[in-house]
């Protein structure tokens, strides 16, 4: 699969603003600074269609991509901890919000930092797709930081903190383009399905890892 088209089309403030597509809806999730931003400019082949910023906690609203043959929403960053509790729940709200419309959503990359072990926050929102059936990749950001040993044992600590297999989940780079294929053969997995029938990447692996 290649990508050929990659542009901004709207923000979100609210959940009256979402919007709907005949395409199918894949999101991108993950805590401040996990580096969703590199990721979509990673599939996309370009260094700006998302703003990339140094300060954490600066995506407030969703964000919508067209990708050709799907629709990329990019979600806020939660577990922010220098925001207001009265922010803080405003974003819990529109996460709520959104994934409310699950059936709007065909897929969700998942995103944790390679370096380290998923946080609470991590948890609980892999939890919450689990629970609600949303089908979902984890794709573990900034691997080139890490030698080859040691993203094996990360691989392996993210894989049984989030209680899914070591092989569904997908390490990546933006700076070396490590996992760009990966994440690539995924979407197309993704979009060739009917819509409606996209399975659940990591329902029934438990055992591995």
């Amino acid at each position: 699969m290649k990508i050929t088209k990659a542009e901004f089309i709207t923000s979100a403030a609210s959940k009256r603003q979402f919007i709907t597509s005949d395409k199918p809806i894949i999101a991108v999730c993950g805590r401040s600074n996990v580096g969703k931003s590199s990721f979509i400019n990673m599939l996309a082949g370009r260094k700006k269609l998302a703003r990339v910023s140094q300060q954490p906690g600066r995506t407030r609203l969703v964000n919508y991509f067209d990708f050709g043959c799907f629709i990329l929403a990019d979600l806020p960053g939660y577990g922010y901890a220098r925001v207001s509790k009265a922010e803080k729940a405003r974003w819990a709200d529109m996460l709520n919000d959104f994934f409310a419309q699950k059936q709007n959503i065909a897929h969700v990359f998942a995103l944790c930092d390679s370096r380290h072990e998923p946080t609470a926050d991590d948890r609980t929102m892999i939890g919450y797709l689990y629970y609600n059936l949303i089908p979902f990749t984890v794709v573990a950001t900034k691997a080139d930081k890490l030698s080859r040993a040691q993203a094996d044992r990360s691989l392996n600590a993210i894989a049984a903190a989030l209680k899914c297999g070591k092989g569904d989940i997908i390490a990546t780079s933006s700076v070396t383009g490590r996992g760009l294929q990966d994440v690539l053969g995924r979407i197309e997995g993704i979009i060739s399905l009917p819509r409606g029938e996209e399975d659940v990447s990591a329902e029934d692996n438990d055992d591995e890892g």
